[in-house]
């Protein structure tokens, strides 16, 4: 039977040196590291604090049977790091509390080892971490180092314990997909093409400086709410609003907390980038501190790939450690560059593949559209399909722009937007479309999917049974389970989509309902619902497909809908195929659901496309 080993370093910081002024890869990997002491528990055993030199810890550590043993920690990317990157030691299974807290309550409740202690009532955490500041193990007395080790040995049993306690019942693919994620990050195959970035990082900045040169832009027109609009409307974005705290009406949302404008910064437009960043007085943009980054890391090493597990409300991975590869620029020759840097140790291949249009499948067959289901299975281009709807012609008579207004519409209409949405949205790919004909074309696609709206009127109902703690059906089948008792929904994983605190107010608009996040409270209508439910189920159908494929071969990244893999280049061709065979794999609870997938294949992540 594998051991369980939980462990817990504690580090050398201070001011300047931390997790709060570096990413974990810097600073495991800086220098300046050093391990004051590491605290261990194998299985239910006493905990053992051990503090030495680098060579005493390693040979203590080396001490255990690490070949068979999971390793537990609370945010086992970090010690999980230290143990490979400082001790060349690997773990069979890498397990962490802290994902399985996000995953059990939701990413909207703090994670940290204080909150979630306290949360199961199974002690307090210490603080004698605050006492360690700008301490090296050799300014540290006898007495103080005993006091720091029992705060490590508490931490190592505060994480066993709830390590008891979350992981009954915890689903136990979900155990395997955390493993699997860590392990892109403690165990790190890719390289990064150094040369390439700082060729990328020069032009990046150059070019930065001769767009606001050629705009013409003076600090008037960036600090002017209408003016700055205005420069974004001339390249062809629409200015983010909202509704003003103090007035209550409709105002721009330029401000560095807003959402909207801060997801500008990485505009795959570079001018729009130039711009932001400009107005917000940051010396760099986005992509010129990514590429430093990028080649900060190259410079220390191969490229960790930091995926968040259960990062978004839906389930879905996310970026983590300052370096959001979710988001990388993929349009255009300077827009790949960053992804062209990522590349395949020698002798190997990357693959990727895409699971194409997942959630528009997804939302198809769950609403039961059967026409828009087989559609999906056969193979035919539904985009061409709906804009042949939208312009009354044949199929074979529709334009690239008509195919790609199918497209925007099939991709965006099917979670209840309107017109005005629609409208702005478009405009931001460049298309101009006046509101009639916006509105025009929605009512095209409501009326030719009706099933789908009916989802959305039902999920509406969802969230009336939910604040009523009632039970309502879902979606076809016994897919979806709407749970009262977690004010959620039960996903096909086992884990909940959850609506904490779920509450409503009787508007003039009728009933608007509204749950608890750490923000504030966000509204919720049966349209977003539909949204949540079929990105939370593909990230299901993903999951399942990534450890199928994980029998066979190394996953490095998951990006949204896609896998990424590092194989051998002598086995690229049968890789690709079998990797593609898992892509197309479709979970018993899923039958009748039309998954495909694309897939490329490259020395570069880049060149995969």
């Amino acid at each position: 039977m594998m051991d369980l080993i939980t462990l817990d370093f504690e580090t050398y910081y201070d001011r300047e040196f931390s997790l709060s002024k570096l990413t974990t890869e810097a600073y495991v990997r800086d220098p300046r590291f050093e391990v004051i002491g590491v605290g261990v528990k194998v299985n239910s055993g006493e905990t053992e604090w051990a503090s030495g030199t680098h060579e005493q810890i390693k040979e203590y550590l080396q001490s255990f049977d690490w070949s068979d043993a999971m390793l537990l920690c609370h945010n086992t990317m970090f010690d999980g790091a230290i143990l490979n990157w400082r001790y060349n030691i690997c773990p069979r299974v890498y397990a962490d509390t802290m994902c399985i807290a996000r995953a059990i309550h939701g990413v909207e409740t703090s994670a940290s080892l204080r909150a979630v202690s306290e949360k199961y009532g199974v002690g307090v955490k210490g603080t004698e971490v605050v006492q360690a500041l700008g301490k090296r193990r050799e300014d540290f007395t006898e007495v103080e180092l005993a006091q720091y080790g029992d705060y490590c040995v508490n931490d190592v049993d505060l994480t066993y314990k709830l390590f008891t306690i979350m992981a009954k019942g915890f689903p136990r693919q979900e155990l395997k997909l955390i493993d699997l994620t860590l392990r892109m990050f403690v165990q790190p195959v890719l390289d990064l093409d150094l040369g390439l970035l700082e060729q990328h990082l020069t032009e990046t900045r150059d070019r930065k400086d001769e767009l606001l040169e050629s705009a013409g832009v003076v600090k008037e027109d960036l600090m002017s709410n209408p003016k700055f609009a205005e420069l974004l409307k001339s390249l062809g974005v629409e200015p983010p609003m909202k509704i003003s705290p103090t007035t209550e009406k409709e105002t721009f949302a330029f401000a560095k907390s807003d959402e909207e404008f801060k997801a500008l910064a990485d505009h795959e437009n570079p001018q729009v980038q130039a711009l932001v960043a400009a107005r917000l007085g940051t010396k760099s943009t986005l992509e010129e501190t990514r590429t430093q980054r990028f080649i900060d890391i190259a410079k220390r090493g191969t490229l960790p790939v930091p995926v968040r597990y259960y990062a978004a409300h839906t389930g879905r991975w996310g970026g983590d450690d300052k370096i959001n590869l979710q988001n990388l620029p993929s349009r255009g020759l300077n827009g790949k560059k960053l992804k062209r840097s990522i590349i395949a140790p020698p002798g190997y291949t990357l693959v990727d593949a895409d699971s194409a249009q997942i959630e528009a499948r997804v939302l198809a067959w769950l609403a039961e559209q059967d026409d828009l289901t087989h559609a999906f299975r056969a193979g035919e281009d539904v985009y061409v399909k709906m804009a042949s709807r939208i312009y009354g012609m044949q199929e074979s008579d529709v334009t690239k722009d008509q195919r790609f207004v199918g497209k925007t519409t099939i991709l965006g209409a099917g979670y209840g937007m309107g017109a005005l949405k629609f409208q702005a949205q478009l405009k931001n790919f460049g298309f101009d479309m006046e509101l009639d004909e916006a509105r025009r074309v929605i009512n095209i696609y409501r009326e030719a999917n009706w099933k789908i709206n009916k989802l959305w009127r039902d999920a509406q109902q969802a969230l009336v049974a939910l604040s009523r703690n009632d039970n309502a059906p879902l979606g076809c089948g016994s897919v979806l389970e709407v749970s009262p008792r977690d004010s959620a929904i039960r996903l096909p994983s086992g884990l909940l989509l959850r609506y904490d605190d779920l509450k409503f107010d009787t508007t003039e608009k009728g009933t608007e309902f509204h749950y608890k996040t750490r923000r504030g409270r966000n509204r919720i209508y049966g349209g977003k619902v539909i949204e949540n439910v079929c990105q939370a189920i593909a990230r299901c159908i993903i999951g399942e497909q990534m450890l199928k494929i994980a029998k066979k071969h190394r996953v490095v990244l998951t990006v949204h809908d896609s896998v990424v893999c590092c194989v051998r280049d002598e086995e690229t061709n049968e890789a690709q195929a079998y990797i593609e065979q898992c892509m197309r794999w479709i979970p018993d609870w899923a039958e009748g659901l039309p998954i495909n997938c694309e897939s490329g294949t490259g020395k570069s992540y880049g060149d995969c496309e």
